[in-house]
């Protein structure tokens, strides 16, 4: 597993696009980044937006052996996390 640390994100499709990345030494100086997590083969498995120290959301990504994205459980704050499950094709 690697982590990558990234400014901000574009679009609202899933998985986030996640853009800007920041070097790990960047953060020091950040208030607000996303930290994403990838698996061996590159997916990204999950992807944090810190805010202060706080996780303000979490996108938690589960892949199926073609690279589709199967399923997303998004949190935000103290919310209900929410299952997004997907059909191949999607």
């Amino acid at each position: 597993m690697s982590t990558r640390y990234f400014l901000t994100y574009s679009g609202v499709k899933l998985p986030l696009a996640l853009t800007q990345e920041l070097a790990p030494d960047a953060l020091a100086h950040r208030n607000t980044y996303l930290q994403a997590d990838y698996d061996e083969r590159g997916r990204m498995v999950r992807c944090q937006k810190l805010v202060y120290g706080d996780i303000e959301m979490t996108h938690v990504y589960e892949w199926d052996a073609q690279d589709r994205l199967v399923r997303a459980t998004i949190a935000i704050g103290d919310e209900e996390p929410q299952l997004m499950v997907f059909a191949p094709g999607d």
